[in-house]
């Protein structure tokens, strides 16, 4: 049950973070990022009945991954809401009997095993080993991967690429929001905007959030530094318990993710959005 009394504007703002992410979760049912902010919303309200239901499309969405640990995490939250939840115990079993299906390795001495503390350690540094930019004085603003999605994919050629593509001065403040790549594409008439949103959300499995249907929160974007928001295109725009959800036209930017990460220390969760509404939002919000 929701532990604090809303406002009516609060009120408002989860039932249009449900809406939205409702219509995310429908395209893309195993975005657990998303299906999580859907049931921290439900939560915040008070329903119950649709808490439950998202924890266990979390839970399935683990499974069809192969996240074993994780879909078991879920789906025990679900079961100290409701210890006799027939579905969750039945994906349960299911999920033991797959795990007791899967290849026997030979046997192993027991001391030479990590333990689960240890071997969620190790997922973790893996993780952020996988997503940190390497410290050898290259910024990695994204340009190699969308290189290789656009250019090696042959969507467009090299010399279009080069033409579009803007190295961004780390020296000085930028007087304005720096235009993202995509949209200097689609003004040129190189490669349509829609398409790329389209685009790098199936190659990022970034989720695309249309942003122009949603209430941006002016005071959580100032809180970050302009420089960072408008070097890199970048807009915090929603707050959900401990997690920052952010707006960028390029989701492969790890020093921009880098760079935002710094500032807060919340968890930053990114979504896709069109470079004209992430644009404008930053120009409101940085005057």
């Amino acid at each position: 049950m929701a532990t604090t009394t809303l406002n009516p504007g609060e009120e408002a703002q989860l039932m249009q973070t449900i809406e939205m992410f409702e219509v995310i979760v429908q395209s893309q049912p195993s975005d657990t990022q998303s299906l999580e902010i859907l049931k921290e919303a439900y939560s915040k309200l008070g329903r119950e009945e649709d808490v439950v239901n998202t924890s266990k499309r979390i839970a399935n969405a683990y499974m069809q991954q192969g996240q074993l640990s994780s879909a078991i995490l879920e789906y025990e939250t679900v079961l100290q809401r409701r210890p006799d939840d027939a579905d969750v115990r039945a994906a349960l079993k299911q999920i033991e009997e797959r795990a007791s299906n899967s290849v026997v390795q030979p046997p192993m001495d027991s001391s030479v095993l990590p333990s689960v503390s240890e071997t969620t350690m190790l997922r973790r540094k893996a993780k952020v080993a996988a997503t940190t930019p390497a410290v050898n004085g290259v910024v990695d603003d994204g340009r190699k991967s969308l290189y290789k999605v656009y250019v090696e994919s042959k969507l467009i050629t090299a010399g279009d690429f080069d033409l579009c593509w803007r190295n961004v001065d780390l020296t000085l403040p930028p007087p304005d929001v720096i235009e993202p790549f995509i949209q200097t594409l689609h003004e040129k008439g190189i490669f349509f905007i829609e398409k790329s949103l389209r685009l790098l959300s199936d190659k990022s499995r970034v989720a695309h959030l249309p942003l122009d249907r949603y209430d941006v929160d002016m005071d959580l974007a100032r809180g970050f530094p302009a420089e960072v928001c408008r070097r890199w295109c970048v807009l915090p725009f929603d707050r959900m318990s401990k997690a920052i959800l952010v707006a960028t036209a390029n989701p492969f930017n790890q020093q921009a993710a880098k760079e935002l990460s710094e500032a807060t220390t919340h968890r930053l969760l990114w979504y896709v959005a069109a470079p004209n509404d992430i644009v404008n939002n930053l120009r409101k919000a940085f005057r």
